[in-house]
């Protein structure tokens, strides 16, 4: 006989239970003006084919990244996938993989889990890395809490090259904790005076290399200020490619290295969900927020992995938890820890090669145009340029005509004073074509 619960009867007996009349009785704090009289002013419900047409008009209405000459970064960058991390992640024992509490069914998560800490720590220059944060904002203002129960102080400095999303995590989660942020004023050109902000109280430092407009910056002087008033170096990256050219934060003596690695292995994906890395100097281990994956041997000898120290869940008093907004993004983990496999040290440093290679070709076509000037002294694969005209202006125009042209500071920064920066990215998906009709199209519009 078929089932159907929630009967007149089976309503009764609940409200009865509870002790009111019906159900409105259960909205009775609500103010009656607020209230709705009637349904919401939306569409009707649809079948499944005019649901997909409608759905399908909308999207069309999108541009996609590879459909036009895209330089779009600050955060996010359109890098190329090989079909074969797709192809893999979609494996139902993937797809539909939980986290693995129980080490005994799922081996095969823990180690794709612990390989992937291994290809961090070893990009990052750094002795541990956890199984992955949510995205690099949340594992920055992850590292600032930690930075806190290291040095028993509460108090971050924060670079004015940190990108502004990344200090406005910080900064929420410092005001809910009654926590000091000296977050320094914008710094295109990389020349604040950051060493001079740093005194007994401070906690942590927090610098990105390349930073949010594509500087390079020498973390070495900064991470010795810091560590000579008993601070730690926090060194951000929102483009993990940049790890294949560029010294690692490890060699230049960072404690605590996080950043975005969207750009292995993750497509743009409309802003999300991307993977947060996160690594440290082992001496900090069980400081670390998130999950990590450790080996060992079971009772035969064999290797095995499981989750170590602890997960935040394990935490019943949550007041001595290690993490607080952080999860492992495991199938993005996957895809990352599958492309990098792919690359190998070797690729990575090709990929890397070639990405730079771009941007300065692109840097230096665009420094040949009227109204254009490159302000870089030093970059990867993203530079910031001076307009004439304020800069989310002439985006509109050109995306008009098909071409992205990067992301206005304005956008990052409204009320900063920056209108006329544009903030470009050139990736290996860049061809000689893309950068062309990116010049020519400046010329025009400027």
């Amino acid at each position: 006989m078929r089932y159907l619960p929630l009967t007149d009867t089976d309503r009764e007996d609940m409200l009865a239970r509870i002790g009111v009349s019906d159900v409105d009785a259960l909205f009775s704090d609500v103010p009656a003006g607020k209230l709705l009289k009637g349904p919401v002013d939306l569409p009707r419900a649809k079948g499944e084919l005019e649901v997909e047409r409608i759905l399908g008009k909308m999207a069309g209405k999108n541009t996609t990244a590879s459909a036009v000459p895209f330089f779009v970064g600050a955060g996010a960058y359109k890098h190329h996938v090989p079909a074969t991390v797709d192809h893999l992640i979609q494996r139902s024992e993937f797809l539909t993989s939980y986290t693995p509490y129980q080490p005994e069914i799922a081996q095969g998560t823990l180690q794709y889990l612990f390989e992937f800490q291994t290809q961090v720590a070893a990009l990052t220059g750094m002795e541990v890395a956890n199984a992955s944060m949510y995205d690099g904002s949340t594992g920055t203002g992850e590292a600032v809490l930690m930075a806190h129960r290291v040095t028993k102080r509460r108090k971050a400095v924060l670079s004015g090259g940190l990108h502004p999303h990344y200090t406005a995590v910080v900064e929420t989660l410092s005001e809910m904790a009654s926590d000091e942020v000296v977050a320094l004023k914008p710094d295109v050109s990389a020349q604040e005076d950051i060493l001079s902000r740093i005194d007994d109280s401070t906690s942590c430092v927090v610098v990105q290399s390349p930073d949010v407009f594509g500087n390079l910056r020498d973390l070495k002087p900064i991470a010795e200020k810091a560590h000579a008033h008993g601070a730690l170096l926090i060194a951000v990256f929102t483009e993990v490619v940049s790890l294949g050219a560029v010294v690692p934060p490890g060699a230049q003596d960072a404690d605590i290295v996080v950043g975005e690695g969207q750009s292995i292995g993750n497509a743009l994906n409309f802003g999300g969900p991307y993977v947060g890395l996160f690594a440290a100097k082992s001496k900090y281990i069980r400081q670390m927020p998130g999950r990590l994956c450790g080996e060992t041997v079971d009772s035969t000898g064999q290797r095995g992995f499981v989750l170590t120290l602890s997960t935040r869940e394990q935490h019943i008093r949550r007041d001595k938890a290690t993490s607080n907004i952080c999860t492992n993004s495991g199938l993005c983990v996957l895809a990352f820890t599958i492309h990098m496999t792919l690359l190998g040290q070797a690729g990575l440093a090709r990929l890397a090669e070639v990405n730079h290679a771009n941007a300065v070709k692109l840097a230096d076509a665009l420094a040949g145009v009227e109204g254009v000037t490159v302000l870089n002294d030093s970059f990867f694969n993203e530079f910031t340029v001076k307009l004439k005209k304020p800069a989310a202006e002439v985006v509109e125009v050109l995306a008009a005509r098909g071409i992205l042209a990067g992301v206005p500071v304005s956008r990052l920064l409204p009320k900063a004073g920056l209108d006329d920066l544009l903030i470009i990215a050139s990736t290996e998906v860049n061809t000689d074509e893309d950068r062309a009709a990116l010049v020519a199209a400046l010329v025009e519009v400027l």
